[in-house]
């Protein structure tokens, strides 16, 4: 089976992208879904992730509050390690079962919104990239989650640049423009992905 992983800034437009992939016919295999997935009340990711940075990372329901957790990694870069280092491990192992467990001559496209920053995309034959510049990207963080133009930087600062992604690209997927023509761009890559099966 070749090995497709989907990468892409924060705010790039992934789960777009990855939608009209799926529209298409590939199976999505989505690193974000698992990340939500593996720290569900319950699990022993959530276990660890409160015994790393306390009860006060917890909503009220016992469920991870993402936004207090955020406030907290996104301004530390040791907190933010020790929380990749409880998560990913989990969500690598998950995602290579729901790999495993796709169709005989399905092409399975890996979202990973951190697969330069973690070296992971050694292990793909091919690398999907959706690029928008870095003023879209604060754009949608601002009005999207809320964020102050200095908290956008913040998170975009957090990942590679947009430089090295670009440079692990087999195919970019511009998506800055029109729905319409990311779409266009996406069908195209689409029909290098089944020829190449």
């Amino acid at each position: 089976m070749q090995r497709i992983a989907l990468t892409g800034g924060i705010a790039s437009g992934k789960s777009f992208v990855a939608d009209e992939f799926a529209a298409l016919g590939a199976v999505i295999v989505d690193s974000d879904l698992i990340a939500r997935e593996v720290v569900e009340p319950g699990t022993p990711g959530l276990a660890q992730i409160v015994e790393r940075f306390g009860e006060d990372v917890l909503a009220e329901d016992g469920s991870l509050n993402r936004p207090r957790l955020g406030s907290l990694v996104f301004s530390d870069d040791a907190a933010r390690a020790d929380l990749n280092a409880i998560v990913h491990p989990l969500v690598r192992r998950r995602a290579a079962e729901l790999e495993a467990a796709a169709p005989e001559g399905a092409v399975v496209i890996q979202v990973i919104p951190l697969l330069v920053e973690t070296g992971l995309d050694e292990g793909f034959d091919t690398v999907l990239v959706v690029d928008v510049p870095v003023e879209v990207q604060i754009e949608r963080l601002m009005r999207r989650n809320s964020l102050t133009e200095d908290e956008a930087l913040a998170r975009i600062d957090a990942q590679a640049d947009r430089g090295r992604r670009l440079a692990a690209a087999t195919h970019v997927i511009g998506n800055s423009g029109s729905r319409s023509a990311t779409r266009q761009r996406v069908r195209e890559v689409w029909r290098d992905l089944s020829a190449a099966r």
